[in-house]
């Protein structure tokens, strides 16, 4: 039986001084596994992020000569991490933001063979750096991408996951915004196995960069999640778009039956009327 490897691949911009931190909080051994190797994609980063990965001792770095948003950046970083022959993906984030030990629970649903897609799902309701309104909305995007996805998954947006090379080799990523969501739904559109896992996060070392408003942030997942639905269930997206304006259609033409009956049913009538009021 040849070697299970594990790649770790961590996108990037701009990211020289979080790097550090965070590829010191990733493991070089991890149970069920023989090899583990780092990864980083650099998205057009203009400081010094992929002198410092090297410095680091990563054993990939890719990189995009502009930048090309992250989620162009995680599909490189699966692209890359296939031709390292990685047997399992894991994707983390560059600004530290997972703990890095959570790795092994992370891969163990696809070591046991009961998951191809695996999402860690942070103590969201614990992360003092989220506000009220941040954690309300993480709530609610998450139960409307269980509800298009069709899975369990109760932290949608979560960017810490582990991906079997079959499912590496089937999820592609359209959208220019994140991959956290679309993945979701093509895994379960490709009948991919999705599981979610509890994971712990590190204290914040930067506010979120892809994330720059409110307002942005539910636009954007609203446009993916639509967007997501209609490539991979289009039939299922069509008909509910094409039954709204069906119904209504329906309802105007049951208004105008009934007025029709109604003045042919008075029309009918006003001869006897007539007839009647002159006897």
């Amino acid at each position: 039986m040849s070697d299970i490897k594990l790649v770790i691949q961590i996108p990037c911009f701009n990211e020289e001084d979080t790097l550090p931190a965070t590829v010191a909080d990733l493991p070089r051994a991890v149970p069920g596994v023989d090899v583990v190797e780092w990864l980083v994609v650099d998205d057009g980063s203009s400081d010094r992020t992929v002198e410092v990965a090297r410095q680091l001792g990563v054993d990939h770095v890719v990189r995009h000569t502009t930048n090309r948003g992250l989620a162009a950046a995680f599909t490189t970083g699966l692209d890359a991490a296939l031709r390292a022959g990685a047997d399992i993906v894991v994707n983390t984030d560059a600004d530290n933001q997972y703990d890095g030990s959570c790795i092994a629970d992370l891969i163990r649903p696809i070591l046991d063979g009961g998951a191809d897609l695996v999402v860690g799902e942070r103590p969201i309701e614990q992360i003092s750096e989220f506000s009220g309104l941040k954690k309300r909305l993480q709530r609610l995007g998450s139960w409307v991408v269980r509800r298009f996805s069709g899975t369990a998954v109760r932290d949608a947006a979560s960017g810490f996951r582990a991906m079997s090379r079959e499912a590496a080799l089937r999820l592609q990523v359209f959208g220019r915004y994140s991959y956290t969501m679309e993945t979701l739904v093509q895994a379960r559109a490709e009948g991919l196995n999705v599981a979610s896992v509890p994971i712990r996060v590190n204290p914040q070392t930067r506010p979120s960069r892809l994330v720059k408003s409110t307002g942005q942030y539910v636009r954007r997942s609203a446009e993916t999640i639509v967007r997501s639905f209609a490539l991979y269930y289009p039939f299922r997206f069509f008909f509910i778009v094409g039954l709204v304006p069906f119904l209504a259609g329906a309802a105007l033409l049951a208004r105008w039956g009934v007025l029709w009956i109604v003045e042919e049913e008075y029309r009918s009538r006003v001869p006897s009327l007539i007839l009647g009021a002159v006897l």
